[in-house]
């Protein structure tokens, strides 16, 4: 049993939008119609399956969510046969005359993949990375020749067509993450990519806020003081604590009502346990010194809030 999971998905939670977001939600949405799949890629937390769901579902077609695993397989992709069912028929009418018929026949699952190229889905691949390469050299013949290989089958014919209105939006960390494959350069060629980084502390604060319900103040506190630590500890802003770590703070301090407040011996012990794993592990990575622990508590302290 793998960890794939399949989900065909008609409604997705509310996807917070800016000029920025629009813009590129309308291109990839083009390059979609016109049939080239769209890769996002980005650092974890930045908001690339989302916004996947998002593009996804204007394209107003059922949606698949496949996600990449070491273990995937061609039978996880195009099927298998899974048994056997039995039908048996006894025809004792004529007492003198006693006749059996038994039919044994293969039960065949289609597998995650085939089923979007047939009914023609969009197959969000989400992390496809984490896929073994030959895995994922299905997709060679697919966006290129338009037909699925039934490799590996007892089907009579060597390959299903792809449906038209299939496509595939495909999401991956970068290559420096645990658990990725590289991936074929044939494979990315035939991708539209497009580099996702984390947002501005004025979107990432809004997106705050709108899921949280944390006041608009409360928000900027909280991401500044999360993206400041994600610059300190890495040197830039592409790895280290991400969003998801902002939101982590502000659902709890709004739910055990803590104070956004640097002083407060509560929010820093919130800060600490949701930060201490994202920066300890960042800091390492870069060969500094100082501990977590203290950097986490200096740049908490200097956290407040202005007043509304």
């Amino acid at each position: 049993m793998t960890f794939l999971k399949e989900n065909i998905i008609r409604e997705t939670t509310a996807f917070f939008q800016d000029d920025g977001l629009e813009n590129l939600m309308s291109r990839s949405l083009d390059y979609l119609v016109a049939g080239y799949p769209v890769h996002f890629t980005g650092p974890s937390g930045a908001g690339k399956t989302s916004l996947a769901l998002a593009v996804a579902k204007k394209r107003k077609r059922p949606v698949m969510l496949m996600h990449g695993n070491h273990v995937l397989s061609n039978e996880d992709l195009i099927g298998a046969f899974t048994g056997y069912s039995s039908k048996k028929v006894v025809d004792n009418y004529i007492h003198s005359v006693y006749k059996k018929e038994e039919n044994v026949k293969e039960l065949w699952r289609n597998g995650r993949l085939l089923e979007a190229v047939k009914k023609g889905y969009t197959l969000i691949y989400d992390e496809f990375t984490r896929s073994r390469p030959s895995t994922n050299n299905l997709f060679l013949s697919i966006l290129e020749e338009g037909v699925l290989p039934l490799y590996g089958t007892k089907y009579t014919e060597p390959f299903v067509r792809v449906h038209p209105e299939f496509n595939v939006i495909f999401t991956s960390n970068p290559a420096e993450y645990a658990g990725v494959y590289p991936t074929q350069d044939a494979l990315l060629d035939r991708l539209i990519t497009i580099p996702l980084g984390y947002k501005d502390n004025e979107t990432e604060a809004a997106i705050v806020q709108r899921k949280t319900g944390v006041s608009e103040n409360e928000a900027k506190a909280i991401t500044a003081f999360v993206s400041q630590l994600r610059k300190i500890c890495s040197g830039d802003d592409s790895t280290g604590p991400s969003l998801r770590a902002s939101m982590m703070i502000a659902r709890l301090v709004e739910e055990a009502d803590i104070s956004v407040d640097g002083s407060d011996k509560e929010f820093q012990q919130l800060c600490r346990d949701i930060l201490w794993y994202p920066v300890s592990r960042c800091l390492a990575q870069k060969g500094f010194d100082e501990k977590a622990d203290d950097l986490i508590i200096k740049e908490c302290r200097k956290v407040s809030v202005k007043e509304e």
